[in-house]
């Protein structure tokens, strides 16, 4: 698999990533597709301290452990649970952060963490305060980089104007275009996107119209036009998840995509998708049934 670098770090991670969030959460069933995304080349595992109230931090520490030195390890900060309640709240102060990483250190039996991110962020944050907590932990040697996930462009612009940030994790995909005005800003500022949502809640596989059918609707489409869009897309090809895949990978800005597999077999699907040649005409179709789309929204 090929691999790209993230910003101006040194983290060279393979163009897929494994979104961990997805795993199941008994042991030895999310060992078979750790193991199998090792085994085919993905080096780049992401996963945060809120998933599974920390349990998926320690699925994959168990399991990646022994891989530690080949792979690249992703986690978050920034939303702690509070006791005795499904709930969480927002805290991205320094001293949080610095609490949360020795947590996260603990459960992923790790010595140190690849990429910390902040999992969010507001205008309202003493980004100042959060960027110092990021850059003490890298000092210090216990991170070797950190970055940012969040969709919204104010806080993105000055998380990275303001830090030595190096990616920013982005729902990004062929039904969701808004952050391809942000790459620019995002590249000159030293940065990589890191996707997430790269399928789509599944409207970007063979799944797609069953998908459809269960969604209310997806960010700015309709339930009506959702469906008229996908099945648009369906008529020009029989490998939309591959052509999803290839879209994404071709922003330069883009340094790895992450696909969510809570199985072997959806794994492997996504794995074939990213193998699958691609004609560039079909691509181009793609691209311009969901950019009128993306045009019509500026508009109103």
């Amino acid at each position: 698999m090929k691999k790209r670098t993230i910003g101006s770090s040194n983290l060279l991670v393979s163009e897929l990533g494994l979104g961990c969030m997805s795993l199941p959460t008994e042991l030895e069933a999310a060992r078979s597709v750790l193991d199998e995304a090792v085994n085919h080349g993905i080096n780049y595992f992401d996963t945060a301290d809120l998933y599974d109230k920390g349990t998926n931090e320690e699925l994959v520490g168990k399991v990646l452990k022994e891989k530690r030195q080949d792979l690249i390890i992703a986690t978050k900060a920034g939303n702690k649970w509070v006791s005795g309640e499904e709930s969480w709240t927002w805290d991205p102060s320094k001293a949080h952060i610095m609490d949360a990483v020795k947590q996260s250190l603990r459960r992923l039996q790790l010595d140190y963490i690849d990429l910390y991110q902040l999992h969010g962020g507001t205008m309202e944050d003493d980004a100042e305060e959060t960027i110092e907590a990021f850059e003490t932990l890298k000092k210090e040697g216990i991170i070797r980089e950190y970055g940012i996930s969040s969709i919204r462009p104010t806080v993105i612009d000055r998380f990275l104007s303001t830090s030595n940030a190096v990616s920013v994790m982005m729902q990004y995909n062929l039904l969701d275009r808004r952050p391809e005005e942000y790459f620019s800003m995002i590249v000159e500022k030293g940065a990589s996107v890191i996707t997430r949502g790269t399928l789509a809640k599944g409207l970007l596989t063979h799944e797609s119209m069953v998908r459809v059918k269960k969604a209310n609707g997806f960010v700015s489409y309709p339930q009506s036009e959702l469906q008229q869009t996908v099945q648009a897309l369906s008529k020009e090809t029989n490998d939309l998840q591959a052509y999803a895949l290839a879209f994404v990978l071709k922003e330069p800005a883009v340094a790895s995509a992450l696909i969510g597999s809570r199985t072997q077999a959806q794994l492997r699907e996504s794995l074939t998708a990213y193998d699958t040649q691609i004609d560039p005409h079909i691509l181009k179709k793609l691209v311009n049934i969901t950019k009128q789309h993306q045009y019509e929204q500026h508009r109103l």
